[in-house]
Order: C-alpha cells, then sequence, then structure tokens
C-alpha cells in the first residue's frame, strides 16, 4: 500500500497497525447487525464484521497542524464476501452540517488495495438528482462534494478493499432519509465477477452514470502521489475540505 506513512493492516483481524512515527486509535469495527438498516434485504446474512475504521490517524509530527486546520484522516477495511446478493459497503449517509464552517462538507478518498466504487447521489430525499458510480483502484483519487448522499462499495468481493480518506475534524453523519429509503436510489448486487447496480423503486426514477476515477487538477492534486504526502508538501492543499465555502464554484458544476 502506498499510503505516505506507516500503516500496515492485519486481514485476519481486520485491525491496522501504526509505525513508530505514526499516530491512530485502536480499529472499531462495524458488525453486520449495526448496517442492517442500510440494507435493501435487512435480514441478509454475510460476514460477522463487515468494516472496520480508524479516525484520526497521520504522523505524529504532523499532529498539531491537523488539530488546528481542523483536518482529520482516517482509514478503512472493507472484509471480502457478500451481504446476501450485496458485496460489502458501508452506510449510506451525507455528510451533517459542521459546526467549524456551518456547511455540510466534502470528503476525498484515496484507494489503498483493492478496487471500490465510491457511489453518490445529489439528494437522499424522494429525488435523488444526479446519480454516480465512480470506480476506483489502488492509487486513484474520488472526491465526493458537500451535502451530496454517498456510500463505499468494495468493488470485488472476493478480496478486501482499504482505502484513507480526508474530511472535516468535526465530522457528522445523517443516515435517517437513507435508511427510510431502505439505502442509496442505486443498491449494488453481485453478479459473478461484477457488480450490476439495481434501481432502488422508492426513489424517483432518475438515470445512474458509471464513471472510472480522473484527475482532480482543479483542486490541484497531483496524479500518481499519496494524498497524505500531498498534504505535507502543502499545508493548505485540503483547506477545502475543511472550508468548502472556498470551492464553491468548483461544487456548482461539479463532475466525479
Amino acid at each position: 500500500m502506498n499510503t505516505g506513512f506507516d500503516i500496515k493492516a492485519d486481514l485476519q483481524k481486520l485491525e491496522f497497525q501504526y509505525g513508530a512515527d505514526v499516530f491512530g486509535p485502536v480499529t472499531e469495527k462495524r458488525k453486520l447487525n449495526d448496517i442492517r438498516k442500510s440494507l435493501s434485504d435487512p435480514k441478509a446474512r454475510g460476514p460477522k464484521t463487515v468494516y472496520a475504521v480508524a479516525m484520526d490517524i497521520g504522523r505524529k509530527k504532523d499532529r498539531e497542524d491537523l488539530l488546528d486546520r481542523n483536518l482529520l484522516y482516517g482509514a478503512m477495511i472493507f472484509a471480502k464476501g457478500r451481504i446476501g446478493d450485496e458485496p460489502v459497503h458501508s452506510q449510506g449517509h451525507v455528510h451533517a452540517v459542521s459546526p467549524s464552517c456551518q456547511r455540510s462538507t466534502c470528503e476525498v478518498y484515496e484507494i489503498w488495495s483493492g478496487e471500490a466504487y465510491i457511489y453518490m447521489q445529489e439528494s437522499a430525499g424522494d429525488d435523488p438528482g444526479r446519480c454516480y458510480a465512480v470506480r476506483a483502484k489502488a492509487g486513484q483519487v474520488v472526491i465526493v462534494p458537500p451535502g451530496w448522499a454517498h456510500c463505499t462499495i468494495n468493488a470485488n468481493p472476493d478480496e478486501p478493499m482499504l482505502f484513507g480518506a480526508w474530511c472535516v475534524r468535526d465530522y457528522g453523519f445523517e443516515y435517517e432519509e437513507v435508511r427510510a429509503h431502505r439505502g442509496m436510489a442505486y443498491c449494488p448486487k453481485a453478479r459473478g465477477e461484477g457488480i450490476e447496480f439495481v434501481e432502488n423503486p422508492l426513489y424517483r426514477p432518475r438515470p445512474l452514470e458509471i464513471r472510472t476515477a480522473r484527475e482532480y487538477r482543479e483542486f490541484g492534486l497531483q496524479t500518481g502521489v499519496p494524498i497524505y504526502t500531498q498534504y505535507e508538501k502543502d499545508r493548505e492543499r485540503f483547506s477545502f475540505v475543511t472550508h468548502p465555502e472556498t470551492a464553491e464554484a468548483i461544487w456548482r458544476e461539479y463532475q466525479p
């Protein structure tokens, strides 16, 4: 994994291990029972632990700066396997308004290992608006804009998937509308060696556009360089995460 700092993953225990110069919390586990309200079939069977999360990690030398900037780096391990006929995926949610900026905030994903779909839709209401599923491989980045409902999907259920992400430190999640619709506007289904997205009839019909991860030159991001390393080289580079209003013009015309 090219993460930009010393972190390893125990894929048997679904836990992260940190190098001597890296801080990080005890890895938290999310059980299948924790996410049932977000599944199209709440009674589906699957891995007991579906994913593991470590929020607030980084180099020890950067900790004070990250606190001052209200910037947080998190990491996740998605288990291999299926939940009924669905691949392992996170609970669909919208980022709540953060007290620090009085806005919903974005999230910057970087896939470390395996492959992912980052699914996003403009709204968690009855009309989901524009719907996208962005496929990303190891080393690729996907940005979810403020206010959009989204979830992360293991695109290859036969292997675990790992990623890191920048987000605001005073983050919060809103699940209610997604749970009321029993998931997102499109539900991922594991079909043979691929993923098929099936329309959720509890939303108004909207087309789904499937894309591959792209470069984000409008945010000054460098292709092939870990997003943590990019922060180290330019402490201001991810200021749009903690201050999304600075990229308002980009968000209005955003294309993932």
